[in-house]
């Protein structure tokens, strides 16, 4: 018997996905407590804010999805990039991660997450609805993280958000960018400029 293709499910969530200077600079700025820790350090390729995890969805949903993210985009664009600064270290002991939270809690990136949580469960999906809290996991099966060293506050700004797929290699967790949507207003003369021949 045959498995149809479309069946098939993927492992997706929405997330803020930093660019690599970004990522490099919140690495640098945790370096010592992550090693501290004691806990199996997450690459920086994969550091990100997840905004609405999804699960196993099956791939013949993927449409609706981009539906749903380009209209989630529209309704919370701004003039200017979303931003975070990343100024504390927490560990979260069920989960076992090491992780560092932003200064304050920013109002457009929580109001985007229960939009995008709601809205996939609008159409039949089970996101996990836990409260949103902008943070970056840093390390797994943290087990000792002793003093939590104070983090030099860290910006990461966001102009989009994307849809991330997560694939378990034997070297861990892969995330790969399936698309991603703009958070900030276009301006049309700059368009037209750009347009022009």
């Amino acid at each position: 018997m045959t498995r149809d293709p479309a069946a098939a499910a993927r492992r997706l969530f929405f997330a803020l996905w930093p660019d690599e200077a970004q990522r490099r600079a919140l690495e640098h700025s945790c370096a010592k407590a992550v090693r501290h820790s004691g806990g199996r350090p997450v690459p920086a390729s994969n550091l990100h804010v997840t905004l609405a995890f999804l699960g196993s969805v099956p791939a013949v949903r993927l449409p609706d999805l981009h539906r749903i993210a380009r209209e989630q985009a529209a309704c919370h664009a701004h003039d200017a990039p979303a931003t975070l600064i990343f100024a504390r270290l927490a560990h979260w002991k069920e989960a076992q991660i090491l992780c560092a939270l932003a200064a304050e809690q920013s109002p457009s990136a929580r109001g985007l997450a229960v939009a995008l949580q709601e809205a996939a469960a609008a159409l039949g999906l089970s996101p996990d609805r836990k409260p949103f809290q902008a943070h970056v996991t840093l390390a797994r099966k943290v087990v000792r993280p002793g003093a939590l060293l104070a983090l030099r506050p860290v910006v990461w700004r966001f102009d989009a958000f994307a849809l991330i797929e997560s694939r378990t290699e034997p070297s861990g967790p892969l995330y790969s960018v399936v698309d991603s949507y703009p958070l900030v207003r276009r301006d049309k003369a700059r368009d037209q400029e750009r347009n022009a021949p």
